[in-house]
């Protein structure tokens, strides 16, 4: 009987890997990873290492400032993973397979104060930029007002898309409506496809923290709940529209965040369908356990648990907060970014002086 990301796959789970660290994705690729997610924080620690230094150095020789080099690192590193899961992407006809390149975050920088239409522009011109020449790239947009805005003008344009920041089934609703309105504008939709990234254990860190009354069988289940409620809406919304690609949920945000609890926690309850995108140590906690997942996605919890969840937890509230929050952690790793090659940066020139 097979045993840890073996056996989760086997249930069903599509694994994706929360990095693009090319290290981690020779051991995840032959663990049976099907795809990757990328984003700043990811781009900065492979920067860290020093070894890209080669590749920084010749952008900074073409005059490109740090935020320049900040993306054409990311474009770079995307595109090494897209080969990595080529061959996925051409063996399911274009339904797995793919990389996640995110668009400027610091369009949702409250210091920089982007006026709502300018992020809307900015969205679709730059997801048709990042998009344009690569088929299993997927631009990941948030579920902000104004990147739910421009999500018709994308999906019409044929961009494949990953919504990202969603805790709520109403960010949901709204994102895979305005996604499948320009959609609906495609003389062909062989090629269409989403995702819609659901981030779980961020709800259960704002629950432990605003929402104490919860009893402790519940506490710890509403970011569960929540995706659960997710896919068993999108599963059917997409199954009246007869698609040749399927338009899934990716479960992420499954690393746990309290260390007393079990790594696999949400890779367990989540596991049998659609996409979990794992962080690096998430997965090797997984292989080293050997537990043998089974489908449990269509299992909820007690009904006392959904209950109580239900009737003490403020959904206004918890996505108000948690986007509040998510847009400055969607914000600030890119400020950390450019600070992390500007240091790199500056690094290399008495290298180079010395040579």
């Amino acid at each position: 009987m097979a045993k840890g990301l073996q056996s989760l796959i086997e249930c069903g789970t599509q694994l994706w890997l929360d990095s693009i660290d090319p290290q981690f994705l020779r051991l995840n690729r032959d663990r049976g990873a099907t795809g990757a997610t990328s984003n700043p924080i990811i781009v900065a620690d492979i920067i860290k290492t020093g070894r890209f230094d080669r590749e920084l150095a010749a952008f900074a020789e073409r005059g490109l400032s740090d935020e320049q080099i900040a993306w054409e690192l990311t474009d770079l590193l995307v595109r090494q993973a897209q080969e990595v899961f080529r061959p996925v992407y051409e063996a399911t006809r274009g339904d797995d397979g793919y990389v996640s390149f995110e668009v400027d975050p610091l369009l949702e920088d409250g210091e920089r104060n982007v006026p709502h239409n300018e992020r809307v522009r900015q969205y679709i011109t730059l997801g048709q930029r990042w998009s344009q020449g690569h088929s299993n790239r997927l631009i990941k947009v948030p579920a902000t007002p104004a990147g739910i805005e421009a999500l018709p003008a994308l999906a019409a344009a044929g961009v494949p898309l990953n919504v990202t920041l969603i805790f709520t089934p109403r960010q949901y609703r709204l994102a895979r409506e305005a996604v499948w309105q320009g959609a609906a504008r495609l003389r062909s939709r062989e090629r269409f496809k989403s995702v819609y990234s659901i981030f779980v254990s961020r709800v259960d860190v704002y629950t432990a923290q605003k929402v104490p009354g919860l009893s402790a069988a519940s506490q710890g289940q509403v970011g569960i709940v929540l995706a659960k409620r997710i896919w068993i809406e999108n599963t059917a919304y997409w199954a009246t529209r007869n698609l040749p690609l399927r338009q899934q949920i990716v479960f992420a945000s499954t690393g746990t965040k309290n260390s007393s609890e079990d790594p696999a926690k949400y890779v367990q309850a989540l596991a049998g369908a659609d996409i979990e995108t794992n962080p690096p140590a998430t997965n090797e906690a997984v292989e080293q356990a050997a537990k043998t997942f089974t489908r449990t996605v269509d299992l909820m919890p007690p009904a006392p648990v959904v209950e109580e969840i239900d009737r003490l937890v403020d959904l206004k509230q918890l996505e108000e907060t948690l986007m509040r929050e998510g847009v400055i952690k969607f914000a600030e790793p890119h400020k950390g970014l450019i600070a992390r090659i500007a240091q790199r940066r500056a690094a290399l020139r008495p290298m180079a002086a010395g040579a």
